[in-house]
């Protein structure tokens, strides 16, 4: 069996469903999942860059074979659009948690 290594992206006022999903993912369809720093209190990172995460991020897709979207009433925010071309302009696949009607 081949196990497709995933990276999970969405906005982080989704963390706690995140984190839930990510479980799911592993145990009931046996992805090997790449979590993100989740930001489940909505505290501020001091002294960290936010582009040193957004190049840690790209670094796990990089290393995936596809990005899951948690794409929750359909929001997706500029970051994870962003995330998305990366992944695309990269061959990977995307997997949207819902059903995605508009091409970003």
């Amino acid at each position: 069996m081949d196990i497709e290594v995933i990276t999970i992206c969405g906005s982080m006022r989704y963390s706690k469903e995140m984190m839930k999903i990510a479980e799911e993912l592993e145990l009931k369809n046996g992805y090997a999942v790449i979590q993100c720093v989740y930001n489940v209190d909505g505290q501020k990172f001091e002294g960290i860059d936010a582009s040193i995460l957004d190049k840690i991020h790209r670094k796990k897709i990089d290393i995936s074979d596809a990005i899951y979207v948690v794409n929750i009433n359909g929001y997706i925010g500029n970051s994870t659009k962003n995330e998305i071309e990366y992944a695309k302009n990269n061959g990977k696949k995307v997997i949207y948690h819902e059903k995605e009607d508009k091409k970003i």
